[in-house]
Parts: C-alpha cells; sequence; structure tokens
C-alpha cells in the first residue's frame, strides 16, 4: 500500500477580499488538515492561513519558502514528508500555483517522486479575464511578461498580433502594475486600430474593470491602470 502524503495546489485570493468569497470550502478544510506548506513569502502566506483558519496553530506550521533565492539542493528536499505520508499545500501568492507564479518545479518533482498532485479549485485571474473578453476561448496562449525593452517589446506587440491573426488565437500577456499606462500607450501607439484589446484590472475584487475594444477606441480611453493588477488580451479578426 502506497502511504505517501499528497501535494495540494492551493489557489488563493486575488485582492484583499474577504477569501470565502471567491475560494470554495474546498480550500478551507484542506488548509485545516495541512501543516507542511511551501510558499513564496512566509508572512503572507501566515496571514493568509490565518484569515482561512482563525483557530489553527501557527506554530505548528512547518513553511518552506520558495523564490528566486531558493537553491535546487533545498527545493529538492520539499517533498520529502510525503515519502512519511504527510501531505504538503504549495500555496500561491495570489490565484494558482504554478500558473504565472513559481512552483512548476515543485510539481515536476512531485511526479518524478511518484506523489499525487491534486489541483484545487480557485481563481486564476488568466482565465477569468479570457472568460469575460470575448475573444477566442478555443484558441489561445499565454504569454507572461513582455520584454522591458521599448524597441523589444514594440516588436513583441507586433508578433503577438500576427499570431493572433494567422492562429487564430487570442494571444494573453501581463505587466508590471506599475507599468500598466505604459504598456496600455505601446499597445496603442503599435497595433492596428481594429485590433481588439481587453483589459481586465482588480479581478474579482469591488474595483474590478474589464473592458473590450478596438485599439483605436481606447485611444480615448481615461481608465486609471496604474498600480493595478492587470490582464492584458489582443486579437487581430
Amino acid at each position: 500500500m502506497d502511504h505517501k502524503g499528497n501535494l495540494y495546489l492551493i489557489p488563493t485570493r486575488l485582492g484583499d477580499n474577504p477569501p470565502l468569497e471567491v475560494l470554495p470550502i474546498s480550500i478551507k478544510k484542506a488548509i485545516e488538515n495541512i501543516d507542511y506548506y511551501i510558499v513564496e513569502n512566509e508572512k503572507t502566506a501566515r496571514r493568509f492561513i490565518k484569515r482561512i483558519s482563525p483557530n489553527k496553530s501557527q506554530s505548528n506550521l512547518k513553511i518552506n519558502v520558495l523564490n528566486k533565492y531558493t537553491t535546487e539542493a533545498e527545493r529538492n528536499t520539499y517533498l520529502n514528508v510525503c515519502l512519511e505520508g504527510i501531505s504538503v499545500g504549495l500555496l500561491s501568492e495570489a490565484g494558482c500555483p504554478a500558473i504565472a507564479d513559481p512552483g512548476s518545479d515543485i510539481v515536476g518533482l512531485a511526479h518524478q517522486m511518484n506523489i499525487r498532485v491534486v489541483p484545487l479549485v480557485g481563481p486564476s485571474s488568466i482565465l477569468l479575464a479570457l472568460m469575460a473578453s470575448g475573444m477566442n476561448g478555443q484558441g489561445f496562449s499565454f504569454n507572461g511578461y513582455l520584454p522591458i525593452d521599448i524597441k523589444e517589446r514594440k516588436s513583441k506587440l507586433k508578433q503577438l498580433e500576427r499570431l493572433s491573426f494567422e492562429d487564430k488565437q487570442a494571444q494573453i500577456f501581463i505587466e508590471t502594475p506599475y507599468r500598466n499606462m505604459k504598456m496600455l500607450q505601446d499597445i496603442m501607439s503599435t497595433l492596428q486600430p481594429s485590433t481588439r484589446l481587453c483589459v481586465a484590472c482588480d479581478i474579482t475584487l469591488p474595483t474590478e474593470f474589464i473592458k473590450t475594444k478596438s485599439v483605436k477606441d481606447w485611444k480615448n480611453s481615461k481608465e486609471d491602470l496604474h498600480k493595478r493588477p492587470a490582464i492584458f488580451i489582443i486579437q487581430k479578426d
């Protein structure tokens, strides 16, 4: 009989709204039953766990940090407790683990170690934005962050516009929130006027803003996107 623990992929909120407004009860049940976690930031992870399960003992939590400073040797030990029958939760900072978020290496390690991976239901800003965009949900591509260099970024935007037309794909990308307005300006100055653009900000929050219109029509927009988590989607028909 296999007595290994499981790796649970635990989504979190996309903002600071009450957790159970956007998360299913399965998240609460998982957190109440798991004491071992892999997280990007220990402080925010502990705060989230306390919000979900106020009576859970913080002193019993065993937390390993997974970020750009984590060595491969450290990372490779994070699932060893699963071999002792103890389940581990991989907790995202926002949204779903391993989707535009650290964690895919841990999931890959779990498969190598023959540890069961259990993805739990939760909000993904990428999919929610695509759902609300009116663009092609049958064919799409997520491209992460575009280049910072303005010449390279504009070249990438033109490439994505061309791909969206040739492959009939919605092209999805993100930007660091404080550069959102610059990204919007670059889109308007680079892409063809008829290309559709969806901007989805603050998804699931009271300030949520989702709008799809042509690049030409966006030029009249006065929406302030500065420092607001945003998803950009383009499609040329």
